[in-house]
C-alpha cells in the first residue's frame, strides 16, 4: 500500500529510525482537545496522547491562553539555570499543591527537559550518594534511550542499540513475572544477603508501578511496599520512574501514591509540562542533594514556557480531586469494555490502572492488526510490550465520556474482526 509519505521529503529526507509515522500514514495539521486533523481534512480521535506527554490533551485553552500571555509579554525562554519569575512560580505553585498536600519533603532538580535526561540524572545522583555502581532494575522495563537509561532497560532491540556493553545493572523479576508460582522478592533478598552470590550491594533499585512501553504490567500495591521495605532495610536507594504513569495517569497525581510508599528519589517528564513542553524533574530527598553546583547540567533545562504551562495545569486541574475521580471513572470504564472483550475472545485479556489500560493478545500480530484497523476507523492507539502485543491506551485524562466511548466501540470493533 501507498501511503502518503512514501514519496515526500519525510521519505526521502528523514531518517528511518522513525516509526510512528509509519503506523500512521497520514499528515497531521492541527490538533485540539483529543483530536488531531491529517492535512486532507480527516480527524482523528487520539488514544496516544503523545506517548503520555499530553495528558491534558492538544492545545487545551487554559494552559494555550497562559503561553501566550507570556510569550506576547516577551517572557524569558531561555534561562539555563538563572532564576526567573516563571521558574519561581512554579516552584511555589508545585510545592503547594502537590509537594505539601500529599507530605513530601523533596528537593526539586531541573535535569535536562526529557525522561531519559532525568533518569540519568537519578543514577548518577544514586552512585554519587552510595559509592555504590550497581543499579537493580526490573524485567520488561524502559527507562529511556540514552545509555544510562538503557542500561536499566529491558527491551532487548533498544539494548542493541547501544552498539556497547550496558554495564553496572542487574534486572530481576517484575510484579508477577513468574505468575505467581516464585515468591515476590525471593531470589532478590536470597543474593542481596548471601555473600557468595556474587552480586554488588547496589546503589539503588529503579521501578515503574505501571511498566506501559513494557506491556501495561501493573505492580501491586503490596508488591511495592514490599519492595519499598527491602530498600529501607538493606540502605538501597529506591528510585520511582513517574515519567508516563506520573501527573494523574494513574489517578492519583504520582502513580506510587496507591502503595502508601515515599521513594527516596522520583523521575517525572512527559505531562509535566503540561502542555507538550519539553520538561522534566527528578525529585529527592533532601539530604541526597549533594551534587556540586554545574556538576549535572543541560542547556534546556530553564526552558520558561514549559515552566509557565505546568504551573497553569497544576492551579487548573490538581487543587482539588475532580480530575483523579475522572479518571478512576473512565478507567473503569476502559476496563469493563476491554473485560467484557476478553470474556468474548480466547486469546485476549487486559490489565491496567486508571486511563492507562492494555488488552493483551496471545498472538501479537493480532493487536498490531487490531491498531491498523482501528486507524482505519479514525482512531490513534500504540502497541506495546515484548512483542507487541498489547493495545495500549493512554487517552488525554480531559477525554469527554462521549469521545471515550466512542474511541473503545472502534477498538470493540476491530478486535471482533481480527478474532472472528
Amino acid at each position: 500500500m501507498t501511503t502518503p509519505e512514501d514519496n515526500s521529503i519525510f521519505a526521502t529526507l528523514e531518517s528511518e529510525v522513525r516509526s510512528y509515522s509509519r503506523s500512521w500514514p497520514t499528515v497531521f495539521s492541527s490538533a485540539s482537545g483529543s483530536w488531531m486533523r491529517a492535512e486532507d481534512g480527516r480527524d482523528y480521535l487520539d488514544f496516544f496522547a503523545g506517548a503520555g506527554a499530553l495528558n491534558y490533551g492538544h492545545n487545551n485553552p487554559v494552559l494555550k491562553q497562559a503561553l501566550v500571555d507570556y510569550i506576547v509579554g516577551d517572557g524569558i525562554t531561555h534561562s539555563l539555570d538563572m532564576s526567573t519569575v516563571a521558574k519561581r512560580q512554579f516552584l511555589e505553585t508545585f510545592q503547594r499543591h502537590i509537594l505539601e498536600p500529599r507530605g513530601l519533603d523533596y528537593k526539586v532538580q531541573f535535569p535536562g527537559p526529557t525522561g531519559a535526561n532525568t533518569v540519568e540524572a537519578a543514577l548518577k545522583l544514586a552512585r554519587k550518594v552510595t559509592g555504590r555502581e550497581s543499579i537493580i532494575n526490573f524485567t520488561n522495563a524502559f527507562h529511556g534511550m540514552t545509555l544510562g537509561a538503557l542500561s536499566v532497560t529491558g527491551n532487548s532491540m533498544k539494548r542493541a542499540g547501544a552498539g556497547v556493553p550496558l554495564v553496572h545493572a542487574t534486572p530481576m523479576p517484575f510484579d508477577n513475572y513468574f505468575d505467581g508460582a516464585t515468591e515476590d522478592f525471593h531470589w532478590f533478598e536470597r543474593v542481596l544477603d548471601d555473600s557468595g552470590s556474587g552480586l554488588n550491594r547496589p546503589a539503588a533499585v529503579i521501578v515503574e508501578t505501571v511498566q506501559g512501553e513494557g506491556g501495561v504490567n501493573v505492580a501491586r500495591p503490596e508488591w511495592l511496599r514490599a519492595l519499598a521495605e527491602l530498600c529501607r532495610s538493606r540502605d538501597i536507594l529506591l528510585i520511582v520512574d513517574d515519567v508516563q504513569m506520573g501527573c494523574g495517569r494513574t489517578g492519583p497525581f504520582f502513580s506510587f501514591e496507591i502503595a502508601g510508599i515515599t521513594p527516596d528519589i522520583v523521575t517525572l517528564s512527559k505531562s509535566i509540562g503540561g502542555y507538550g513542553l519539553p520538561m522534566a524533574l527528578t525529585l529527592m530527598r533532601p539530604e541526597l542533594d549533594v551534587w556540586a553546583p554545574g556538576e549535572h547540567n543541560g542547556t534546556f533545562r530553564g526552558n520558561n514556557p514549559a515552566f509557565v504551562t505546568a504551573t497553569a495545569a497544576i492551579e487548573q486541574y490538581w487543587t482539588d480531586d475532580t480530575l483523579e475521580r475522572s479518571t478512576a471513572a473512565k478507567g473503569k470504564r476502559i476496563a469493563q469494555i476491554f473485560a467484557n472483550l476478553s470474556d468474548q475472545f480466547d486469546g485476549v485479556s487486559t490489565r491496567g490502572r486508571g486511563m492507562v489500560q492494555g488488552l493483551v493478545f496471545d498472538d501479537p500480530g493480532r493487536a498490531v492488526k487490531v491498531c491498523g484497523l482501528a486507524f482505519d476507523e479514525g482512531l490513534l492507539a500504540e502497541t506495546s510490550g515484548p512483542s507487541d502485543e498489547v493495545v495500549k491506551l493512554l487517552p488525554p485524562l480531559t477525554m469527554t465520556d462521549a469521545e471515550l466511548d466512542h474511541g473503545l466501540s472502534i477498538l470493540a470493533e476491530a478486535t471482533a474482526k481480527v478474532c472472528a
